[in-house]
């Protein structure tokens, strides 16, 4: 019908740990979408995020607040939170109600932390074997269990840097490449020495499934930002037409001689990367 709103909604939800910068995540992308002509409308399911720094179309805070919850049943963060979340869906028909009039919108689902498909993992997990098995873990697990398509992101990649030198190429954690490497590295330490059979497992585990990969993203760069969206789309079928290509076009032209600057695998690698590993890193890119 003619002039009809859509009836297919698209978008993201988005998900990982607490602190991994979903909330800027948000922001970023919801800004970055406005600049190729779509129609946003960011969601906030998290009843604990407080000082929003984007313009929220639908507020769980308006519904149920966490320091409510806290207050008035005397639980806490977690317990508040679950208490917060049964109360959301308890109430469903509020929040279609305020989606209602969102129709031809590109949603963006800002959920909870707790709520272990855009997955967020910090990217410092990547100088620490052990921890990036685990967010390996994490992230398949996650996998597994949304049922929804599944984009899964290492953030703060402008922070790296911070971070100390990688072991591997960025494209071995990105990957997700021979994983024995780790688990040599792991051997170096006596704690976990003790636990390579575990770790063997782990490993065995993760890459059986063979479903984990990431997409490094720094949310100030706006060549990062249109990877991440591209690879969104992808996931979820969402096709744009030639006014938002040529609004991308237009955005990623203004990017040139900005302050954005998002160097590539090979720049990464270079810069963070000791030269005395580099030879172990090729060897494994080379599996």
């Amino acid at each position: 019908m003619a002039g009809a709103a859509p009836t297919t909604a698209f978008g993201q939800a988005v998900i990982g740990p607490p602190g991994s910068g979903k909330t800027t995540y948000c922001l970023g992308m919801s800004e970055f979408l406005r600049a190729l002509g779509r129609r946003v409308a960011v969601v906030n399911l998290d009843p604990a995020n407080e000082g929003l720094p984007y313009e929220c179309a639908v507020d769980v805070g308006e519904l149920v607040g966490l320091g409510d919850v806290m207050d008035a049943l005397q639980l806490g963060p977690n317990g508040g939170l679950l208490y917060c979340m049964e109360y959301l869906e308890a109430n469903l028909d509020w929040l279609r109600a305020k989606l209602d009039p969102l129709r031809g919108h590109y949603f963006l689902f800002d959920c909870p932390g707790q709520l272990t498909a855009v997955h967020l993992v910090d990217s410092h997990y990547c100088t620490d074997p052990a921890k990036f098995i685990s967010v390996l873990c994490t992230s398949l697990a996650t996998m597994l269990h949304v049922e929804l398509p599944h984009v899964n992101l290492l953030s703060k990649m402008d922070l790296i840097e911070h971070y100390g030198k990688l072991a591997f190429n960025l494209d071995y954690y990105t990957e997700v490449l021979d994983l024995s490497y780790l688990l040599d590295h792991l051997a170096s330490d006596p704690f976990f020495r003790h636990y390579r059979q575990l770790n063997e497992k782990l490993v065995q585990l993760i890459e059986d499934y063979s479903l984990v990969s990431f997409i490094p993203l720094n949310i100030q760069d706006k060549e990062s930002i249109q990877r991440v969206l591209q690879a969104v789309d992808k996931a979820n079928g969402y096709c744009f037409g030639v006014q938002e290509q040529r609004s991308l076009e237009a955005v990623m032209s203004a990017a040139v001689g900005a302050d954005f600057h998002f160097s590539s695998t090979l720049g990464l690698q270079e810069k963070y990367l000791a030269p005395s590993e580099q030879s172990v890193e090729q060897e494994a890119m080379q599996l």
